[in-house]
């Protein structure tokens, strides 16, 4: 029972198979994501393994509970700030536990991108918007007939 060259796991048979360069044609299995291992050495209890996760969830709770009082903006900002927190936490900390969800760049881009817009999105809110870019207006003057 002897396989030269590189080898995976034992087939069915129980024998070494040799091993291709190629994609399956089926895909049997799913592998983790890159930092998706424990934030915490696993003697620690269950919450501290995953305070990443818990992190980003206590900023959103605490925005959603601010835009539930009425105070809107501030509270939307806090959501988006947290998903950009989410994105720098995965890239400065090498396991993020359950905040990481597929490859450490993917995560990165999704977070930062969609806290970007809901901070953007949020500064640009009516009334009184703090942020106001220009083309904006100037694009609405030509699909709103008055």
């Amino acid at each position: 029972m002897g396989a030269k060259g590189a080898v995976s796991a034992p087939g069915p048979d129980g024998q070494p198979r040799k091993v291709s360069r190629r994609f399956p044609l089926f895909t049997r299995d799913t592998a983790r994501p890159e930092g998706g291992g424990r934030a915490a050495s696993g003697d620690a209890p269950a919450p501290a393994r995953q305070w990443p996760l818990l992190g980003v969830c206590a900023v959103v709770g605490l925005g959603l509970l601010l835009t539930a009082l009425d105070v809107f903006r501030v509270g939307t900002m806090l959501v988006g700030l947290a998903l950009v927190g989410g994105a720098v936490l995965r890239w400065a900390v090498p396991d993020v536990g359950m905040l990481a969800v597929r490859s450490r760049f993917t995560d990165m881009v999704t977070y930062g991108a969609l806290g970007t817009a809901i901070v953007l999105l949020a500064m640009m809110a009516q009334p009184e918007p703090w942020l106001e870019i220009p083309f904006l207006d100037d694009t609405l003057h030509f699909t709103i007939d008055s």
